[in-house]
């Protein structure tokens, strides 16, 4: 007999619990229309504007670790009731901020927030998703955070002409969707399998009720949570081939070097003379691009699947480096073009995948640790990417591309030999296939 779902009520725990995206999306894209006037208002050098926009990512590394722990102890909803309070808080000290130290604190606060959702809210949809529709759903984090994105591009762009204090504008206003974030996750009812892992089964069970796949789910979950896997630590030797897998994963979706042209996007332009308010409208177009192809990811993860994505994501930013290259070298405005190219493959398939890949791939018994792993590798590696590229463009110039390039090429060849395909798979599935096998 086919089981039935509550679509409606599926999709709307993953929609609200994916609010943590948006103010992901929010705190990642602000500081790129902010740093014209940051850097008026401290004096920030090549050192400084790297670090102030990386200081985010040092706090997500600390999000993450206390992620990892509190999911395990408290469950997922206390962690992104309290991812909701640190965003409204951190935004509102950044708007008053009075010295260059002061808002690089407060970015970094933000930053444990942005830690905390960017893990909690994946993994917390994938367990209360159904596996047919698991991937769509993990995609709506991924879609929450480009619609941050767009929206925060063109607050930005609105705002420029508001005068010195335009950037407190600018971040002050994360306090209304860090609100709005703190009420929905009031309402969302815990993970079942994290219920069923502290023993807590007929409240799981009344849970997947709602959700709609109560049949057989709950006597899969427990034993899931049951077997004498013996897996001990994330780094055990039963898992060590997924965490490997998950760590590589996460670090290649950052230097592969997107980030830059989302981050840095006035400091590119500016090098072939585009005007300031050139600059921040090709925001608002990358924020757009960034969108529409989230979208068509959304569509074709569960169709395609998650492996031929991937690797079009690789190649395909491999080949339009080196097309950015030439152009910068020969200060083209079509440039655009193609950054707006490397956007929309980068938003199709190494964006939204890899957050669905690593929310899948790891035991029931040690998600929340390998995850946490996982994502603390992504902010790192972020803020090895952020904050050496002014650095970096500073002495390269346009040639800085060629390094992404290869990082592209080398991703490319080690998604082809070791990423499994995962589409249509429970979680408990997928766990006998990736570890047990």
């Amino acid at each position: 007999m086919k089981q039935s779902y509550n679509n409606t009520y599926i999709l709307g725990i993953s929609f609200i619990s994916a609010l943590g995206g948006y103010l992901f999306g929010f705190d990642f894209a602000v500081i790129s229309g902010a740093l014209p006037f940051l850097q008026q208002q401290f004096g920030l050098d090549a050192y400084w504007e790297g670090f102030a926009t990386g200081s985010l990512a040092l706090g997500a590394i600390i999000g993450c670790l206390v992620a990892g722990t509190m999911a395990d102890k408290y469950g997922r909803k206390k962690g992104l009731l309290l991812a909701a309070a640190i965003f409204g808080i951190s935004s509102l000290a950044m708007a008053l901020a009075p010295a260059r130290d002061f808002f690089i604190a407060f970015r970094l606060v933000a930053g444990i927030g942005v830690g905390m959702a960017s893990m909690l809210s994946p993994m917390y949809i994938a367990e209360v998703a159904p596996a047919h529709l698991r991937g769509r759903m993990v995609a709506i984090n991924q879609l929450t955070v480009v619609t941050g994105i767009l929206v925060t591009n063109l607050v930005n762009y609105t705002l420029r002409n508001n005068g010195p204090d335009a950037w407190r504008w600018m971040f002050g206003l994360g306090i209304i969707p860090s609100l709005l974030f703190f009420a929905g996750a009031l309402w969302l009812p815990e993970s079942p399998r994290w219920l069923v892992k502290v023993g807590r089964s007929e409240e799981a069970g009344i849970i997947l009720e709602k959700i709609g796949n109560a049949k057989d789910a709950l006597g899969i979950i427990e034993r899931s949570m049951n077997e004498k896997l013996n897996v001990g630590p994330a780094f055990n030797k039963a898992v060590l081939p997924a965490v490997f897998i998950g760590i590589i994963l996460a670090i290649f979706q950052q230097l592969c070097g997107i980030n830059v042209v989302f981050n840095y996007t006035p400091r590119i332009f500016q090098s072939i003379g585009v005007s300031q308010d050139g600059q921040l409208l090709q925001t608002v177009f990358i924020g757009g691009v960034n969108l529409v192809f989230t979208l068509l990811a959304m569509v074709l993860v569960d169709k395609l699947g998650r492996k031929p994505l991937m690797l079009i994501g690789a190649g395909g930013l491999a080949i339009l480096y080196i097309i950015v290259v030439r152009m910068l070298a020969a200060g083209s405005a079509n440039v655009s073009w193609f950054l707006l190219a490397a956007i929309g493959t980068y938003a199709m398939s190494l964006a939204p995948v890899t957050w669905v890949l690593i929310s899948e791939i790891f035991p029931n018994k040690i998600r929340s640790a390998a995850t946490s792993i996982a994502v603390l590798s992504l902010w790192a590696a972020y803020f090895v990417l952020v904050f050496t590229f002014p650095i970096l463009f500073e002495r390269l110039k346009d040639s800085t591309f060629y390094i992404y390039a290869v990082i592209c090429v080398l991703g490319f060849i080690f998604i082809w030999r070791n990423v499994q395909e995962t589409k249509g798979k429970t979680l408990e599935e997928l766990e006998d296939v990736i570890v047990r096998h």
